[in-house]
């Protein structure tokens, strides 16, 4: 009975565990926008980044979780700093100057083609004829969801970050899965974070005037995305690597544009035409055949 229960539990988990995902990391790019009108957005991260240092030690402390030896150490600190410091870094970096957040949430739309076509050869994932059709027709959606969007923005270094960040989250999510997947995520979460704290700190003393404005939006965004993103969402998204391809995992980024557009439009107004509504049930679509067993 009670293995029964277990496995009734599991398959629950792994139904709901994606759409959770899903929907979590989207408000990101909402929140981000928010706070980063607020603070330079390297000082804003290592802030961030040292809240959520607290609060993963104490969970550490509770739950005495197995520590890592040197070498998941090491591991632990640079996927860290792919996941979360150029990752994060390039998209508050781009949204700072003037890229719109429907662009930055494109910029992982493009992830599943990146992550399948290294996937193939770096961890030997075989990549099905329909799980391709699906990755192509995933670009399509988001290309459907964003058109006619703003795409305009101060040229150079926001646009640099955005190319950085597909980069660092892909190779991030693949370096996560090869190196740290028996690493206790939660000794390896706390060592990602310390490491990738001195990295913002290090990039906001070099670079920027550490401005921040304490207002009631910037506290607000702060907390949502230091407790919900980096512990709630990057927990699941951990969980999911660690129970899925590398491929299938990445094939959820798909969705994330839908779901900003969709929050952008229930929150702002942005318009949401039949084009982009048609965008996303073809989102929808390639996630299915992705994810799809050969």
């Amino acid at each position: 009975m009670r293995t029964a229960t277990n496995h009734n539990q599991e398959n629950w988990a792994a139904r709901a565990a994606p759409v959770l995902f899903v929907l979590l990391w989207s408000t990101g790019f909402i929140a981000t926008k928010s706070v980063v009108n607020n603070a330079d957005p390297l000082t804003y991260l290592a802030i961030r980044m040292a809240i959520v240092v607290g609060l993963m030690a104490i969970i550490v402390a509770i739950a005495r979780p197995k520590w890592p030896d040197g070498t998941g150490i090491a591991h632990s600190a640079v996927a860290g700093i792919l996941v979360h410091g150029f990752y994060l870094g390039g998209t508050a970096i781009a949204i700072a100057h003037s890229i719109p957040a429907g662009l930055s949430a494109l910029i992982p739309g493009l992830q599943p083609i990146l992550t399948s076509t290294i996937a193939n050869r770096w961890l030997g994932e075989r990549v099905t004829p329909l799980q391709w059709g699906g990755l192509l027709l995933g670009l399509g959606g988001v290309v459907l969801i964003l058109h006619n969007r703003p795409m305009t923005g101060e040229a150079g270094l926001g646009w640099l970050a955005s190319v950085v960040s597909l980069i660092s989250i892909t190779l991030g999510t693949l370096y996560q899965r090869r190196y740290c997947n028996h690493i206790d995520w939660r000794a390896g979460n706390l060592v990602q974070y310390v490491a990738v704290t001195l990295f913002f700190a290090t990039g906001a003393f070099a670079f920027e005037d550490r401005v921040v404005h304490w207002t009631r939006e910037f506290v607000l965004g702060l907390a949502w995305l230091a407790v919900v993103l980096s512990i709630g969402s990057i927990g699941l998204l951990y969980w999911l690597i660690r129970h899925s391809a590398a491929t299938a995992v990445a094939s959820l980024f798909y969705l994330v544009p839908a779901v900003t557009a969709l929050m952008a439009y229930l929150l702002f107004g942005e318009r949401l035409d039949a084009v982009a509504v048609a965008g996303m049930a073809i989102c929808a679509a390639a996630v299915f055949l992705v994810n799809k067993r050969a």
